[in-house]
């Protein structure tokens, strides 16, 4: 993914997959001059990157210095609720993702480069893994110095733990890729209950020959492992210190920064973890004493205080919140304060869910996919700023993303096409007043686009009824299997680049669970037989397979309906140095930030 500080001195060999996260850089960006500074499909495609793995030397700490970086101080950290999770293994969504940064640390991580490229490194491995039996088999060996916040060694029986806890029903929220690749797409049959009984997963699958060594065993080749161990999902958790269902309001920290009191619906403070040491991280600093956050500020709160950067909010920063859409006008048309903004293209795609066990006719989803008004929908999260309307489920920052995709004409009736919408209805005799069960999360975007949508769908005849969900458990709610509602708007980006990261985990019918991201609930023969065929291609190979899959997603069965491409843009207060776009995080870059005057 990315070239390494003082590459020319250490050994960076390229992984097969190709591309980056390929989101954009620092913005620097003046502002006020009237200029379109949004970020484009062509800033996506740009910044596209082969994948690179790093070696030993290339995996050591400490991270190189940010220029004119100082120690000392307290950044205020604004969101609108509490953290999804802070366990490690429940962590998919962002806003957790963020957290893990500053806390979690994994056998890999992404280092990042001044111009977005990611490179993955060893973190609690001395490197980004070595591959033999042509990539079945992964060894990691483990850097010494490694301890968790109260000073205990950390060793592979902690790696043996953290992966095998993903076996059990108490870890439900979280990545599933290595697991299922270690035991099947059934893994949790292969250890129901985790390590908790006293049970292993086999030598054969996984070993820890000694307290330094951790070997992954697989049954195909797995040249993706290194990234999917990079995801903040695997942060390791230590055994002795695994409370289970606890673990999720009290982790233990490996990482720069520690839990030093936590207040449910209020606030978190972290504070410095002692007991970690720079000279084994290649990637996070320790600047900042700790990290104050408030999590009942609102978006549009968020931006006001920001702009107006006065007191404490001059060392604040929006953490996965955006700015307001009703204030970006003002934010971009003011030139000092449009410094003080982060931009970039983000991997995701924002999506209308629609639950296959209750809208089974593919004529009624095609019906709500050409009623909805997408360009509306962009506008109300921050228009240019916010995103691009979408053609297809892959986002620009995949590798051979395809801009002219648009099955549903949306480039050339942006604001959807109702009448076609009543015609399919009619055909599918929909009845006028049918139900339409619509959940959406209770921040300032899902109450936005719950408005949009119920006026779009109950003008051509629905009756929706709106359900708000609380927006830290939102996607826990919809991703029950028997949950209550008809549809619901999802965002999903890759996991790493490739399209593997996208239509595994969302569309293959046999990982739908409780927990699980197929939130539609697709189980189609076909594009399961397709996914397990591109499993083992070379990416050239396989993209067609994952092409013809896409397709056959988006026009034969149509689970989810394209909205937009989403985009960034954030807010930081003046005293905050260092602040650049993070390609990894699609949100500030929080592994680098300092206070200008501590």
């Amino acid at each position: 993914m990315k070239p390494i500080h003082s590459r020319s001195a250490r050994a960076i060999v390229v992984a097969v997959a190709a591309g980056s996260l390929a989101l954009t850089g620092c913005s620097k960006d003046s502002g006020g001059n009237g200029k379109d500074q949004s970020k484009s499909k062509q800033d996506a495609a740009a910044q596209s990157k082969p994948v690179a793995y790093a070696d030993a030397a290339a995996s050591n700490g400490p991270a190189a210095e940010v220029p004119g970086a100082k120690p000392g101080g307290s950044i205020n950290v604004f969101t609108q609720s509490d953290l999804s999770h802070m366990d490690p293994g429940q962590i998919y969504v962002s806003d957790a993702g963020q957290f893990a940064n500053l806390v979690h640390r994994k056998l890999t991580n992404y280092q990042e480069d001044d111009k977005g490229n990611l490179t993955v490194v060893g973190d609690v491995a001395t490197d980004s893994g070595k591959s033999s039996d042509g990539g079945k088999t992964w060894t990691y060996t483990l850097k010494d110095g490694i301890k968790d916040e109260d000073g205990n060694a950390i060793t592979s029986a902690d790696v043996r733990h953290t992966i095998e806890r993903q076996y059990a029903k108490v870890i439900f929220d979280g990545p599933t890729f290595v697991q299922s690749w270690l035991s099947g797409s059934d893994y949790r049959k292969a250890l129901p209950d985790g390590p908790y009984k006293g049970k292993h997963l086999p030598d054969s699958v996984l070993a820890t020959p000694d307290a330094k060594t951790v070997v992954f065993h697989f049954d195909k080749p797995r040249p993706d492992l290194p990234q999917a161990l990079a995801m903040a999902g695997y942060g390791i958790v230590p055994q002795k210190d695994d409370t289970k269902e606890k673990y999720d309001k009290a982790p233990k920290s490996l990482g720069p920064y520690k839990v030093a009191e936590y207040k449910a619906g209020k606030s978190l403070k972290l504070v410095k973890n002692t007991n970690w040491d720079p000279k084994t991280d290649a990637v996070r600093h320790q600047y900042v004493d700790g990290y104050s956050f408030t999590t009942t500020i609102d978006q549009a709160s968020q931006t006001k205080r920001l702009v107006a950067d006065q007191g404490e909010s001059k060392n604040a920063i929006q953490f996965t919140d955006s700015v307001d859409p009703a204030q970006m006008q003002s934010v971009i048309s003011n030139a000092a304060v449009n410094k003080r903004t982060i931009k970039g293209y983000q991997p995701y795609v924002w999506q209308m869910s629609f639950n296959l066990d209750r809208l089974k006719d593919k004529k009624v989803r095609d019906a709500i996919t050409y009623a909805i008004p997408n360009q509306r929908m962009i506008q109300a999260d921050g228009g240019k700023y916010g995103g691009e309307l979408a053609g297809g489920l892959f986002a620009p920052t995949l590798p051979g993303f395809d801009a002219k995709y648009d099955p549903f004409g949306k480039l050339k009736m942006p604001n959807g096409d109702p009448e076609k919408a009543k015609k399919l209805l009619a055909e599918a005799g929909v009845k006028k007043g049918t139900k339409l069960t619509y959940a959406y999360s209770n921040t300032p975007r899902g109450q936005k686009q719950m408005v949009i949508i119920k006026d779009a769908l109950n003008a051509i005849g629905f009756d929706v009824q709106a359900k708000e969900i609380e927006r830290a458990t939102f996607y826990e709610q919809i991703g029950k299997l028997k949950n209550p509602y008809d549809l619901y708007m999802t965002g999903w980006g890759q996991d790493w680049s490739s399209p593997s990261t996208v239509v595994t985990p969302v569309y293959d019918g046999k990982l739908i669970a409780d927990g699980a991201p197929n939130y539609s609930h697709i189980n189609d023969e076909k594009v399961n037989t397709l996914i397990q065929e591109a499993l083992v291609l070379q990416p050239e190979a396989a993209a067609k397979k994952w092409e013809e899959a896409h397709h056959r997603i988006i026009e034969e069965i149509n689970p989810s309906a394209p909205v937009y491409y989403s985009k960034q843009i954030q807010l930081f207060g003046s005293n905050i140095g260092g602040a650049r776009y993070s390609t990894n995080s699609s949100y500030i870059d929080i592994n680098r930030l300092y206070l200008i005057k501590p």
